[in-house]
């Protein structure tokens, strides 16, 4: 972050000043034990300021059941706080809404701000945050600091400004890359200068990230955000994109149903017209929310298309990268990494059940000669027929797998001992009529192979205990000269026997 040019920003003397009467409130709000009267005195000696803030809570927009006459009523019915963000809203926006001689699109500006801080409040209430005025006040200035770097940074800020061609998360980053710094830092520092609360400091701040880690600040921080693409839907010439994301952005955090969303952005819709009369500023023609969907009606067809077919892309993608993330690139088994996870699940089934389960270990008998003799690209082939081979002998409840080097698994659901050598010795049988030749020679394998199974008792624990065996049984086979099958035969002791020996002792 570009730190000298922030605390240029701060400096200026074109920097906006917060107006006495809001820097008076926020003292009284920050006392412990204010005295509401204070406040009520303060804003009731402003005539023009409490006049707007009666207007505004006896409008529509609060749709009180009853007439407030005096600011010491509003304080009662809408409390401290209510009130108070009401004045630094009026107060401030009085002293930004323009500057004489300036050709920046303020009308522009500002109506994204209001239907920003409308969309922010009303949001709030149907989230039943008791922050609803701050979520207004917070949307209402969230870009601020687009205001700032306007005023303090001069053309070269205007010209990054229209090359976003108003969309702020492009400006976003190309401020930041241009200033190392942008809007929203600048408008959260901008708050602090001010000495504004964190309840409106953090939201303007993160209004393009909102990841915020504090607990009692996260809802409202995410209310901004979103509201900030609301926003966009009624201020910008391409509305389509931004509804998309709107609907997105409120279905996945807010867990809004796509009806309630409908009915929130026509109320925001309606609310804002009466909102931008109160607080005066101009927000051109009053299209509703259904005036703006009938329009990017095309759009957002072709939006959607568009986002199903990248939808299924990233299906397709995923499945993949798992297919690479499980698989052996060499013979198109399972990988070690898909045998754990796979085998470990069949054996749990097979224990808590007590079905049968059987696990081949299958070893290329003198590989390494293989390699030796006519080379490792040889040896690759040699992998590859075996993984063919296997591949065709399993079932699709079974699961094949190069395990590591030359070495190669069966894994065997509901199939006993017994069956299983019989498969293994038929593999064996397989492997020694392969007829491998590469490069115009001849190659001729064999395996050793090892099987271990359940036989639907409980007798092995784990996984492990089961692989081990399994491996045990390759050991003996190779022991016995290659070229052959064992099968681990676990020793059972007998149940009558064993209680015999308990009743002798």
């Amino acid at each position: 972050m570009n730190q000298a040019l922030l605390e240029k920003l701060k400096n200026s003397p074109q920097l906006p000043t917060l107006p006495a009467i809001a820097i008076r409130a926020l003292e009284l709000t920050r006392k412990d034990n204010v005295n509401i009267s204070e406040i009520a005195d303060l804003i009731s000696n402003d005539p023009a300021l409490s006049t707007k803030i009666l207007k505004t809570v006896n409008s529509p927009f609060y749709g009180l059941p009853k007439q407030v006459s005096t600011i010491s009523h509003a304080l009662v019915i809408l409390g401290l706080q209510a009130v108070k963000t009401l004045a630094l809203g009026f107060t401030l926006l009085q002293n930004l809404k323009s500057n004489p001689g300036d050709d920046f699109d303020y009308i522009q500006y500002w109506k994204r701000s209001i239907y920003s801080g409308v969309a922010g409040r009303l949001l709030a209430r149907k989230l039943n945050l008791v922050q609803q005025e701050e979520a207004f006040l917070s949307g209402l200035l969230a870009d601020i600091g687009i205001l700032v770097m306007h005023r303090v940074i001069g053309p070269e800020y205007d010209t990054v400004y229209m090359t976003s061609m108003g969309d702020h998360e492009r400006l976003v980053q190309l401020c930041r890359n241009k200033f190392d710094l942008d809007h929203a830092i600048v408008g959260g520092a901008l708050a602090e200068f001010w000495q504004l609360p964190p309840v409106l400091a953090r939201p303007i701040a993160q209004h393009h990230n909102p990841e915020e880690q504090d607990p009692q600040l996260k809802a409202l921080v995410e209310v901004v955000y979103v509201s900030m693409l609301v926003g966009e839907v009624f201020a910008s010439t391409d509305p389509a994109k931004y509804i998309v994301r709107v609907r997105q952005e409120m279905a996945s955090r807010f867990k809004f149903q796509p009806e309630q969303i409908e009915a929130l952005m026509t109320e925001i819709g309606s609310s804002t017209r009466e909102a931008a009369k109160l607080f005066e500023v101009h927000i051109g023609d009053n299209r509703s929310y259904q005036d703006i969907l009938n329009e990017a009606q095309q759009e957002l067809v072709q939006l959607s298309l568009m986002t199903q077919h990248q939808v299924q892309e990233i299906k397709k993608e995923n499945e993949t990268l798992q297919v690479k993330a499980t698989t052996d690139p060499l013979t198109g088994l399972a990988n070690r990494a898909r045998f754990n996870e796979f085998f470990e699940e069949q054996f749990a089934r097979a224990y808590k059940l007590q079905r049968p389960l059987a696990i081949l270990f299958i070893d290329i008998d003198h590989f390494k000669q293989v390699n030796d003799t006519y080379g490792h690209q040889a040896g690759d082939e040699v992998l590859k027929r075996l993984g063919k081979l296997l591949k065709l002998a399993v079932r699709n409840i079974d699961l094949a797998v190069r395990y590591g080097g030359e070495e190669f698994a069966l894994v065997l659901t509901e199939t006993d001992s017994n069956a299983a050598a019989q498969m293994a010795d038929e593999i064996r049988q397989a492997i020694m009529a392969e007829q491998i030749v590469f490069e115009g020679k001849q190659i001729k394998i064999s395996g050793s192979i090892g099987v271990a199974g359940t036989d639907r008792t409980r007798i092995f624990q784990s996984p492990l205990q089961l692989t081990n065996a399994a491996d045990r049984a390759v050991y003996a086979a190779k022991a016995a000269g290659r070229n052959c099958v064992r099968l681990f035969r676990p020793k059972v002791q007998d149940p009558a026997a064993a209680t015999a020996a308990k009743q002798a002792v």
